[in-house]
């Protein structure tokens, strides 16, 4: 089995689902793949990733697995035992051939609170079928070679250097096997500097710390949940902090690019919130506007953390470290370029929301390529009430 656990998955879907759980129960909703890298052919393992996902669909939560989620101070235990009868029903996806590229289509519909947990695992499976039919004898040595390198620069970094990073990469990984090497790997050698990562059986599994609050998803889910339109962003922060009262308080800022983040997140978020994720654009732009926007709201962005996860490298991680030392707080959350770097292109593949009760939702980042709707009509729209015109 490619996914043996129901935990082999990012944090921030359950701390997501138990949103849902307690504010919007009945919401329904759509996701759809996409493959963003040209070239790739799919539709020879279409059986085989719809096999994967059958056998996803037998997983159940085991007993151990469910203790591990109650012993995290913000998972709540009715929760928790609502998870104990969780299961992903097959009814919810369709796994198909397609005639365009990249023959595969891949469609997610259902209450939210039965699809949230889906896309992970789906797309691991994704990954993981691909590479093991299209590098079905890789050379392990040339991963583990690059894997060295990264951790003897990190190890090498001045001690005056505040640097940790994260593992976020567990929806393109190469295999399940390598991200689990790697993980041990990062723990073992560098523990100090090696804040944990955002797949929850391979924290339990290696006793580092679990990582993740909120994703674009829950964001554009408020577009259709909320009082009206121009304050979804602001009703989504709202009831983040209602369920989690201060705890997990790393705000995503690029759902409508970081012009309208910083537009409505005011001077009572800035002092709620912990800090904020970085997911698109110039990282070194960004860092230097919330810096300045947190000492305009007269709070100390020393006292604030600034999480980059946008396409890393460690030597990128390093050089915005550097530049923000002193200034505020820093982590790194780096996903395939550690967990799909053993010398083979990765694919570029994501699950996006496109429908939430009916009404289509979209993304508009400051990377235009990571802009997603399924209707050009409602993205204009969005576009035009949060004064975006100008981006595409």
């Amino acid at each position: 089995m490619i996914i043996e656990s129901l935990l082999d998955t990012d944090l921030y879907k359950f701390t997501m689902m138990q949103v849902v759980l307690h504010h919007f129960p009945g919401a329904q909703v759509e996701y759809v793949f996409k493959c963003r890298s040209q070239g790739v052919d799919l539709a020879p393992h279409v059986d085989e990733i719809r096999a994967g996902i059958s056998e996803l669909c037998q997983l159940r939560f085991h007993d151990e697995e469910l203790r591990y989620l109650r012993s995290l101070r913000f998972m709540k235990s009715d929760f928790v035992d609502f998870l104990g009868l969780f299961h992903f029903n097959q009814k919810y996806i369709s796994v198909k051939h397609s005639a365009e590229a990249p023959g595969l289509e891949i469609t997610i519909r259902g209450p939210w609170l039965h699809t949230i947990m889906y896309e992970i695992p789906v797309l691991a499976v994704v990954s993981e079928v691909y590479f093991r039919r299209t590098q079905p004898m890789p050379d392990l040595a040339v991963g583990r070679a690059r894997l060295r390198a990264k951790l003897d620069l990190v190890r090498g970094l001045e001690p005056e250097l505040t640097f940790r990073i994260s593992d976020y990469g567990t929806r393109r990984r190469f295999a399940r096997a390598w991200h689990d090497e790697l993980i041990g790997a990062f723990r073992r050698e560098i523990p100090e500097r090696f804040a944990g990562t955002s797949n929850v059986w391979l924290a339990m599994k290696h006793g580092v710390t679990p990582l993740g609050t909120m994703a674009h998803e829950y964001m554009q889910a408020c577009q259709a949940l909320g009082p009206r339109l121009r304050d979804s962003q602001i009703f989504a922060f709202d009831i983040w902090a209602k369920e989690y009262r201060g705890d997990l308080g790393i705000a995503i800022a690029d759902t409508y690019g970081t012009d309208a983040f910083l537009g409505d997140f005011d001077m009572y978020f800035c002092k709620l919130f912990d800090g904020a994720r970085h997911d698109s654009g110039d990282p070194f732009s960004w860092g230097e506007r919330l810096i300045e926007h947190y000492r305009s709201h007269r709070v100390d962005p020393r006292t604030k953390t600034l999480i980059f996860s946008d396409q890393l490298t460690i030597p990128i991680a390093v050089d915005i470290a550097r530049r923000f030392q002193g200034r505020a707080l820093t982590s790194f959350g780096i996903g395939t370029n550690l967990t799909n770097d053993l010398g083979f292109e990765p694919i570029n593949i994501v699950i996006k929301m496109t429908e939430c009760n009916g009404q289509p939702v979209a993304k508009v980042s400051d990377s235009p390529g990571k802009t997603l709707s399924k209707d050009p009509g409602y993205l204009a729209y969005l576009r035009q009430v949060f004064g975006l015109e100008k981006m595409r």
